[in-house]
């Protein structure tokens, strides 16, 4: 099995679902409100254990109802959490608005995540033991550049998903050998909005790059190759929530058992059409098996 160590972000998801997004100034009626367990780092930590990882997420969740239920989610999907701290502060939340075509807007308010701005005594131990990283940018800066150092310096993968979307210091870029934007990201850290130029930008920078281009699937490049254009399943999206993150769970999983890129990104793609067509970040989150049944259709 693929050891997989998470640095990121838990967040409780408050999420009501609407006909259409409320613009500025506007008030719209709810049909359904629901509180999910979510979090990018959270999010993509479950994405791998039910994708088949051995999982440990190191974070931070408040001394609140929040954080007790972002505990147990985490542990029911088979995810060690030693590692997560419980500190003094509210737990994170994110509110979410999703729309009757799968479309979401999010505003995060961090928290707890807040806290996660160092690597606390046996982190570093713990990524040292792992097959890969995964990194997001929801906790602050000092502790991603930190984690991805600790990690290039044991040889462990680091896959680091940029977002939300900023400046990336070269130190990180330094330490990443896998950068998973989806388009809106590449374009902000490229100033190109062609995916292709984006990629080919990153590289200078990274040494392997996946773009991911929602329902038209992904773009992977690599320093001296071609660049693979691979498509993802033709479905009907309830939900798009957490399905950046379940792709980016379930390629860690097929990288760390040594599968072909194309396989790996195929495979990653079906992950990421199954959460799509339920509600929900986490809850969304298919298993290996349904996976599997889904890639061989």
């Amino acid at each position: 099995m693929t050891d997989i160590v998470v640095l990121g972000s838990t967040n409780m998801d408050l999420v009501a679902y609407v006909e259409k997004a409320p613009q500025r100034g506007e008030t719209v009626t709810g049909r359904e409100f629901r509180t999910v367990p979510g979090g990018k780092g959270a999010n993509q930590a479950i994405a791998a254990a039910h994708a088949g990882g051995t999982v440990s997420m190191i974070g931070a969740i408040g001394n609140d109802s929040f954080g007790a239920r972002l505990r147990s989610a985490l542990e029911h999907s088979g995810v060690n959490t030693d590692h997560l701290r419980t500190v003094e502060f509210p737990s994170g939340t994110a509110h979410i608005v999703v729309d009757d075509e799968g479309g979401n807007a999010i505003v995060v308010v961090p928290g707890a995540n807040g806290t996660v701005d160092h690597l606390a005594p046996g982190d570093e131990g713990l990524i040292a033991s792992a097959d890969a990283l995964l990194l997001q940018l929801e906790v602050p800066l000092p502790a991603v550049v930190a984690g991805a150092r600790a990690a290039r310096g044991h040889g462990v993968r680091t896959i680091l998903t940029p977002a939300p979307a900023r400046p990336l210091p070269p130190e990180l870029l330094a330490a990443t050998d896998l950068l998973v934007p989806n388009e809106h990201e590449a374009a902000a850290l490229t100033g190109r909005t062609d995916p292709r130029e984006a990629a080919i930008a990153l590289l200078d920078a990274v040494p392997e790059v996946v773009i991911t281009l929602g329902a038209a699937g992904s773009l992977y490049a690599t320093r001296g190759a071609e660049l693979l254009t691979v498509p993802a399943p033709h479905v009907t999206a309830v939900d798009s929530t957490g399905a950046g993150d379940t792709f980016v769970g379930a390629l860690a999983v097929a990288l760390g058992e040594n599968r072909p890129v194309r396989e790996a990104l195929t495979w990653a793609a079906a992950a990421a059409a199954l959460s799509v067509q339920r509600p929900g970040a986490s809850a969304s989150m298919p298993y290996r098996s349904e996976i599997d049944k889904q890639y061989a259709s």
